[in-house]
């Protein structure tokens, strides 16, 4: 059965250009999918077809249940959207934002006003809650469209690169929002350039380049596909090189990798810890100093060099930009 988001071979092309590539996603209720990649990679797109605000060439795509080609008006009741841009009227209050989100949606007058009043406190707007919103900084308005995406607690969220222009204070404060939403059942598509934010909030990610999904999995599944953990030492003197990478090898699970300009040896371990330790008595049983040592785990960073070839955060094609060939998706065995 499928999901609380659904989608399935979503093409969207722009003149002779393919944004979306066959794109199949597939959400269970009251789980958070973070759509992962660069600029450009499709995340947007993909986000505007899923909340009726553009149709796909091809694909079908059902959300809450319902045909998002069929129904958009009923798919609209049933979600909430908080874009890359804050959208707020700047010369209403903060409080009359809010409120006048809650009218639309019908709830009363009095419902409406107290909403609003716990979100502007939930997202520190109270001391300018009575303020036109031309006078806020970007990251307050930022938080001011979040919180109007939460007036109604909807069954189904989009948030679009959500926490862009927050600070980590803000950033943080909007991911406990988040796992409370989720707790309560609010199922989540999470677009992100922030690979600690998917790391940190999805319980599955989707890899996107150029209009494709390209890997899916849970972080510690997709982690995997870089390989283990690895053992990071930094000796004093250059001539401890060699001895050390001799104490290593004898430790890892294959090949070390030797950087003489840095006089580091890196080798593949499995053992975590418990084995840093017999590492460090052991160069130490040999007289080898040593200026720093580390147990490294795959980040989600490296994941996606892994796959991509560049940072989440290098790529720089529009979503109207030239596709690239080639990439085809590849599902991270549970």
């Amino acid at each position: 059965m499928p999901g609380a988001i659904f989608a399935e071979g979503l093409v969207k092309t722009f003149g002779d250009v393919r944004a979306l590539d066959g794109v199949d996603l597939d959400v269970p209720e009251g789980t958070v999918l973070g759509l992962l990649g660069p600029n450009g990679a499709g995340k947007t797109t993909a986000v505007r077809v899923l909340t009726t605000l553009i149709k796909p060439d091809r694909g079908t795509a059902v959300v809450a249940g319902i045909d998002v080609l069929k129904k958009p008006n009923e798919v609209r009741r049933a979600i909430g959207l908080s874009g890359q841009f804050a959208a707020v009227d700047e010369y209403l209050t903060g409080r009359e934002n809010l409120q006048m989100v809650g009218r639309l949606y019908q709830m009363t007058a009095r419902d409406a006003k107290a909403r609003a009043g716990e979100l502007l406190e939930r997202f520190n707007l109270g001391d300018a809650a009575d303020r036109t919103a031309k006078t806020y900084s970007g990251g307050m308005r930022r938080r001011l469209d979040l919180a109007a995406a939460l007036v109604v607690s909807p069954p189904v969220m989009f948030m679009d690169e959500p926490t862009t222009g927050l600070d980590p204070r803000n950033r943080q404060q909007l991911w406990e929002v988040i796992k409370e939403l989720v707790a309560g059942g609010t199922t989540l598509l999470l677009t992100t350039q922030y690979l600690e934010e998917a790391d940190h909030l999805a319980h599955d990610i989707a890899v996107v380049d150029h209009g494709k999904v390209i890997a899916r999995g849970t972080s510690d599944q997709l982690k995997a596909r870089t390989g283990g953990e690895r053992v990071e030492v930094v000796v004093h003197e250059p001539g401890q090189i060699g001895p050390a990478d001799e104490v290593l090898r004898g430790f890892g699970k294959g090949g070390s990798k030797v950087e003489e300009h840095i006089r580091k040896v890196t080798v593949p371990v499995s053992g975590g810890a418990k084995l840093l330790a017999e590492v460090i008595r052991e160069l130490d049983a040999r007289g080898i100093e040593i200026d720093d040592i580390g147990l490294r785990r795959p980040t989600l960073d490296d994941v996606f060099i892994s796959l991509t070839g560049h940072a989440a955060e290098a790529g720089e094609e529009q979503e109207n930009g030239r596709a690239k060939k080639g990439h085809e998706p590849k599902e991270v065995a549970s």
